[in-house]
């Protein structure tokens, strides 16, 4: 093999190798972008959960407090008491 087509080989090896680690590079970045993203979504997730039971409890306290409240009325009747 001449010297000549030894370098070409060598430039396109170089090459090849270049573009390697700058598609590697560029992956690990996009997977990192995702990672990054992912939490983000996850993070949102998680605080409308939360809310929506924030909401959900709140209103189950409401109804209890009304029930509370008929339950007591009822118990005052009997006692002969006026609600």
């Amino acid at each position: 093999m001449d010297a000549a087509k030894a370098e070409a080989i060598e430039t396109e090896l170089d090459r090849l190798s270049m573009r390697r680690s700058r598609e590697e590079r560029d992956a690990n970045h996009v997977e990192e972008l995702w990672r990054v993203s992912s939490k983000r979504v996850a993070e949102e997730r998680r605080r409308e959960v939360r809310t929506a039971w924030y909401t959900h409890h709140v209103a189950m306290r409401e109804v209890h407090a009304r029930l509370a409240d008929e339950h007591e009325a009822r118990a005052l009747r009997l006692l002969g008491g006026s609600p």
